[in-house]
């Protein structure tokens, strides 16, 4: 493979692009991408490639992704403890899949890089003040005021900043015992001692008769210490992007080494624009979300721009339909998928299509509804032949009332107790444990 030239990387720039901020300085944003382009790569080249390798096993049914994390990291909330709250609840959820599909679970954060979101109008009014909308705080600030809404290109170089740190927790964290299986089940059996979760018990207890059988046996628990724990956000800031991708010193090739797999979202994945374009230049594992309007034409044509060679691993098709749409749309783009006879690793987005709106104007979405997009996914999966591969959930690990429903009943008037999203509404720590045991009985049904 011949090493692009800058002039490839740089065709984007010749595209439509999507939901990009209005800079309003563009001396401003040449200064802030020139640090960008300076500073060093957040994740290396290497690290990208063993994830398309575990993506590539997990297409063939060897492996189960879990990628989790905020719907819009916040500076602020980019703080040792909650970001171990993300990671333990990651975790914590992967140790439960892994024993309910009896595979390895590729554990894939959306963190150390999410603080961009795209937004359904270009601006917000309140009363007789209109004002740019809020696009994350790599962009501006949530506050309505002028100056927090001005967007301002130093908040990419503050974006990155977190990042860096935020990596290095989760390195810390990752490798430095806090990931030990058996304080992980341990959590567990706590989340499975209050009696609102208690038809998970039996499962938590199996599970805790394996690790301790692998322990009897001399099962090497300093190496059941550590997990790979990757990074992801969608890529949608293209100058943050664009400053970010390094040319690998192995063989020529540019990575976006702003994290390890990066997606397209749902209003940027045309074919012909900008972020299709670039992405179609770096090596990273890429993701494209699919929703109720999304064409099977559209999906290959993008498929094919991203990845002509069809190298298993590299594409990962993320469904997220709405619980009342998957079984109806769903079947067709994966037919035409197997049609072409595409690699792709198929995974569920059971977020996004859910959201509503309630009287008192607080945007949720009802556990139970979640989790019946997650069913239908399966059944789609399953009937047509495929591999249900992963999970992409919107979650935190701590105790926020967001989203209606599970075992603890959050209702409506409860949503205000503790609502913290800036943006969309996230499962809490239980919730999101409680998302895991379900989904560890739909992988251990038959298939």
């Amino acid at each position: 493979m011949n090493e692009p030239t800058a002039a490839q990387l740089d065709a984007y720039l010749t595209r439509p692009a999507k939901q990009q901020p209005l800079w309003p300085n563009a001396d401003e944003l040449a200064d802030a991408t020139a640090v960008l382009r300076a500073r060093p790569p957040l994740v290396f080249a290497g690290e990208a490639d063993v994830l398309t390798a575990k993506l590539a096993a997990a297409q063939r049914g060897e492996a189960f992704v879990l990628q989790g994390g905020d719907c819009a990291e916040i500076f602020v909330e980019a703080s040792a403890d909650r970001i171990r709250n993300k990671i333990r609840t990651v975790l914590q959820m992967a140790v439960v899949l892994t024993y309910g599909a009896s595979l390895p679970v590729v554990k894939l954060g959306r963190m150390a890089g999410q603080y961009a979101k795209p937004r359904s109008t270009a601006t917000e009014t309140r009363g007789d003040v209109t004002l740019p909308a809020y696009r994350g705080d790599a962009v501006n600030g949530f506050e309505f005021s002028p100056d927090a809404r001005r967007p301002d290109p130093w908040r990419m170089v503050e974006a990155y900043n977190h990042s860096s740190a935020t990596l290095n927790l989760i390195r810390a964290f990752t490798m430095g015992g806090f990931a030990d299986l058996r304080l992980v089940q341990e959590w567990n059996r706590g989340f499975t001692a209050n009696p609102a979760y208690a038809r998970y018990e039996e499962l938590a207890a199996q599970i805790d008769k394996a690790v301790r059988f692998m322990a009897a046996c001399g099962a090497d628990f300093e190496a059941l210490k550590m997990v790979e724990f990757f990074s992801s956000h969608e890529a949608l800031l293209l100058d943050y992007e664009r400053a970010l991708t390094r040319i690998d010193s192995r063989g020529g090739q540019p990575y976006d080494c702003s994290a390890h797999f990066l997606w397209i979202g749902e209003r940027t994945r045309s074919p012909e624009g900008a972020h299709a374009e670039l992405l179609s230049h770096v090596r990273n594992p890429l993701g494209i979300k699919i929703g109720p309007s999304a064409h099977a034409s559209d999906i290959l044509r993008l498929a094919d721009k991203l990845d002509p060679a069809h190298e298993p691993g590299r594409i990962s098709l993320i469904s997220r339909m709405g619980a009342d749409q998957v079984r109806v749309i769903l079947p067709g783009l994966v037919r035409a998928v197997q049609a072409v006879q595409r690699p792709v690793l198929w995974m569920c987005d059971p977020m996004h299509g859910n959201t509503f709106t309630t009287s008192a104007g607080v945007k949720t979405r009802r556990f139970d509804t979640v989790i019946e997009e997650v069913r239908g996914f399966f059944e789609v999966l399953r009937e047509a032949g495929a591999v249900p591969g992963g999970l992409h959930v919107e979650l935190t690990g701590d105790d926020v009332t967001e989203v209606m429903g599970g075992s603890e009943a959050i209702d409506d008037a409860a949503l205000s107790r503790r609502y913290e999203s800036v943006v969309d509404p996230r499962l809490n720590h239980q919730q999101a444990l409680e998302m895991a045991f379900q989904v560890a009985e739909l992988l251990r049904s038959p298939r």
